[in-house]
């Protein structure tokens, strides 16, 4: 018999041990309005995190119809105050969500269940450690352009240790 034991993710030792741990659960909930206007490489600004939050499987993004082609939406982070090492991620969380069509209940931020728990510091490319301070999450509307207006939604669920 083979016993999978849970990888816990957590910040320090002072972290409380057990399974169903309680933090805080932290949400930044943005909605933006897209226009008809709104070219290939605009950018959405849906707020921003701590460097540390570790985001959660909950997470969602939401969005209407708003292209008849090929348009995606990547969500990425950016650094706020020079503190990221290298450049800016545009795709760091989401990659290439199709917004031709709307997103019927929305579909999951982080696409693979390994990185659930990781540090928001953690999915830029260019960082091997913590910068500190605040991260900036945008959206990128890339490959096409917007043929009708809609709606974005970010529901971004972290906890900080």
């Amino acid at each position: 018999m083979t016993t999978f034991t849970a990888t816990e993710r957590r910040a320090h030792a002072l972290a409380a041990v057990s399974h169903g741990g309680s933090y805080t659960d932290m949400v930044l909930v943005s909605t933006v309005e897209v226009t008809t206007a709104t070219t290939v490489g605009r950018t959405i600004d849906f707020g921003r995190i701590p460097s540390n939050a570790r985001i959660l499987g909950t997470s969602k993004l939401y969005w209407d119809a708003m292209a008849t082609s090929t348009a995606t939406l990547d969500l990425g982070l950016a650094a706020v105050d020079g503190n990221l090492a290298n450049a800016d991620d545009p795709n760091a969380l989401h990659d290439a969500a199709a917004i031709s069509a709307a997103s019927a209940g929305g579909t999951n931020v982080i696409a693979d269940p390994v990185n659930i728990g990781l540090p928001a510091w953690d999915f830029v490319a260019s960082e091997t450690s913590d910068p500190g301070g605040v991260l900036q999450v945008y959206g990128s509307l890339v490959d096409a352009a917007i043929t009708t207006a809609g709606t974005v939604t970010l529901e971004l669920h972290y906890v900080v240790d």
